[in-house]
C-alpha cells in the first residue's frame, strides 16, 4: 500500500495552494473590471498589483514556515462553518465582501465619487496595515483556522497581537475593508464598511462563547485580555 510521503504532501498543499490563489486573483479581476466595463482603471491596476503582492508574499511565507496553518485556512465559506450561525454569517460577510469590490467599480463607471490621489495613498497603507495585522496573527497562532473550530492539541494564544486585542485578524479585516474603497477611488464603497464590521462583530461574539465552553483557559484569557477589537473601545 502506497503512501505519502511528507514532501509529497507539502508540494501537494503548495500547489492546491498557488492553485487557488490563482483562481482568487482572476475573480477578483472580474469583480472589479467588469463592472467597471474599462480597462482604463489606473486604480484598479495598482490595487490589484498591490494585493496579489500581499498574498503571495503571505502564502510563501507560510507555505514554508507554517503548512499546517495554510491546510487549515484552505477549508473556508458559509459550507466550511459547522455552526449554523456561523454559516448565515459568512453567508452574509461573503456577499458583503463581493459588494465590497463592486461598489467602486460601479463608482468609477458611473463617476459617483473623484477621490485625489491622497486618499488612494491612504487607502493603500491601510491596506497594507491590514496585512501586517493579519501577518502577525497568523505567526502569533497556528491555529487561526478560516472557520470556527477548536483544532485537536490548540491552546489560547496570549502573546503577539493577541496581549492587545482577542481578533487581532478581525482588527487586520476591517483595515482591509477600510483601505479597499479608498484605493479602488471611491467615497461610496465606505459604505459597505460598517455592515461588514457587524458581521465581524456577530461572528466574534458567537465564536468566543464556544471557546469559552470548548477551549480551555479561554475564560481566563477573556478576563484578562479585555477588548475584542479596538483598545479602550470594544
Amino acid at each position: 500500500m502506497d503512501r505519502t510521503t511528507p514532501e509529497e504532501e507539502d508540494l501537494s498543499l503548495s500547489r492546491r495552494a498557488w492553485a487557488g490563489l490563482l483562481w482568487f486573483l482572476a475573480v477578483l479581476a472580474l469583480m472589479i473590471f467588469l463592472p467597471a466595463w474599462t480597462l482604463a482603471y489606473w486604480q484598479a491596476w495598482i490595487f490589484i498589483a498591490h494585493f496579489t503582492l500581499w498574498m503571495v508574499a503571505l502564502s510563501r511565507y507560510f507555505l514554508k514556515h507554517d503548512p499546517a496553518l495554510v491546510r487549515r485556512r484552505m477549508n473556508v465559506g458559509p459550507t466550511a462553518e459547522r455552526e449554523p450561525f456561523q454559516k448565515r454569517i459568512q453567508a452574509a460577510t461573503s456577499l458583503l465582501l463581493v459588494a465590497a469590490f463592486v461598489v467602486p467599480a460601479l463608482d468609477h463607471r458611473l463617476g459617483w465619487s473623484a477621490l485625489p490621489v491622497s486618499a488612494v495613498v491612504g487607502g493603500h497603507l491601510l491596506l497594507a496595515a491590514g496585512y501586517f495585522a493579519i501577518f502577525r496573527t497568523f505567526q502569533a497562532n497556528s491555529f487561526a483556522s478560516a472557520v470556527v473550530e477548536v483544532g485537536a492539541g490548540q491552546r489560547v494564544i496570549s502573546t503577539g497581537p493577541y496581549a492587545l486585542v482577542r481578533h487581532p485578524m478581525y482588527v487586520g479585516a476591517i483595515l482591509l475593508f477600510l483601505g479597499v474603497p479608498l484605493a479602488l477611488g471611491s467615497w461610496w464603497g465606505l459604505l459597505v464598511v460598517p455592515p461588514l464590521t457587524a458581521a465581524l462583530a456577530l461572528r466574534a461574539v458567537h465564536e468566543e462563547s464556544l471557546l469559552v465552553r470548548d477551549l480551555a483557559g479561554y475564560a481566563e484569557y477573556r478576563g484578562k485580555v479585555r477588548h475584542r477589537f479596538f483598545p479602550a473601545i470594544w
